[in-house]
């Protein structure tokens, strides 16, 4: 979407929902309030949102897909917390502070993303089937 480290816009943000119902409920997320240790560096935002149960839901994005991560039951992707992060995130109103590092759940899923990746990118330059 945009240059590592580079904010986006609501707008590309919102045209990543996949329908309007997400774009609204992101949108109501999308308040520093609802969000604890949020926090975004180099390509990852990361943030725990009140929801209904006795825990938060653990949210991550990898910028560079970009690719989400939410411990919520919801099956659309991104789901709505994702969307309300990243609308935090894109507003640079200090509710997602930017550099330290990412939790252990959100750099966990990081890893495991970049690792797939480096193999699928290794399968290709050798010339052989992605694995």
């Amino acid at each position: 979407m945009n240059p590592q480290g580079e904010r986006w816009t609501a707008e590309q943000v919102l045209a990543l929902a996949p329908d309007a119902a997400s774009r609204t409920a992101g949108g109501k997320l999308a308040a520093a309030g609802r969000w604890s240790g949020a926090g975004a560096h180099g390509s990852a935002v990361w943030g725990l949102c009140a929801g209904s149960g006795s825990k938060p839901y653990q949210t991550v994005v990898d910028l560079n897909g970009p690719g989400y991560r939410c411990s919520c039951p919801s099956r659309k992707f991104p789901c709505k917390h994702a969307l309300g992060l990243l609308l935090l995130w894109a507003s640079g109103e200090g509710g997602v502070p930017t550099g330290g590092e990412s939790p252990e759940w959100a750099e966990q899923w990081l890893g495991d993303r970049r690792e797939r990746a480096e193999k699928l990118a290794a399968g290709a330059r050798d010339g052989g089937p992605a694995p």
